[in-house]
């Protein structure tokens, strides 16, 4: 009699369990990271973090500074307290911010305030800033490295500040080396980026 009621309990349970709904829970996607860094024109910092397996998204903009929602003409006039800047959207579990920040370092001359290759200029000064306490550790952690190691004499000064809101800039500007690789790379050869970048790095970058 317990025998025959346990067996009962059992196929009960079982055809319970087999007619109730499947889960409608979806998997978590694929957590993203965000990475702010100014190296003076934005054309020329897209290309690099673009090449990195792990990154999302570049996109060129304007952070750093007190006006809201600028334009690319009152940015480049250098009244707005902002600099342009590129924000990378990457997937930390293929790229990690230290490795972004190498890629950083080795796009810019850190020896220069206010000013990249041709460009003058506050709207062109280099810097890192940083989305949480993380990045903030790295990013004076490498600093501080590269101050030992670099191959150069001249003192680093680019700045490490919290990231502030950061405003996309025109649709005109985004991927330009893209939608213009004539004109990106005439712009390019003529700033002398490539050639300082050698000159402070040992070779260009690729």
């Amino acid at each position: 009699m317990i025998a025959r009621s346990l067996a009962a309990l059992l196929l009960t349970v079982s055809v319970a369990h087999a007619q109730a709904p499947a889960s409608t829970a979806q998997p978590k996607p694929a957590a993203t990271a965000k990475a702010t860094f100014a190296g003076g024109c934005f054309w020329c910092m897209e290309p690099p973090f673009d090449k990195l397996d792990g990154v999302i998204s570049t996109t060129s903009g304007y952070t750093g500074g007190q006006k809201k929602n600028p334009t690319y003409q009152e940015v480049s006039a250098g009244h707005t307290g902002h600099t342009e800047a590129v924000q990378v959207v990457y997937d930390p579990a293929k790229v990690s911010y230290a490795k972004l920040l190498e890629v950083f370092w080795k796009n810019i001359d850190p020896t220069v305030k206010d000013r990249q290759f041709c460009d003058t200029g506050s709207q062109y000064r280099t810097g890192i800033f940083y989305h949480d306490e993380e990045q903030k550790k790295l990013a004076e952690a490498s600093k501080l490295q590269l101050d030992k190691t670099k191959p150069f004499a001249a003192p680093i000064v680019t700045e490490i500040a919290a990231a502030t809101t950061f405003y996309p800039a025109e649709d005109y500007h985004q991927d330009y080396y893209l939608k213009n690789p004539v004109r990106y790379n005439f712009y390019r050869t003529g700033c002398g980026r490539d050639a300082r970048l050698k000159e402070l790095w040992g070779s260009a970058p690729k």
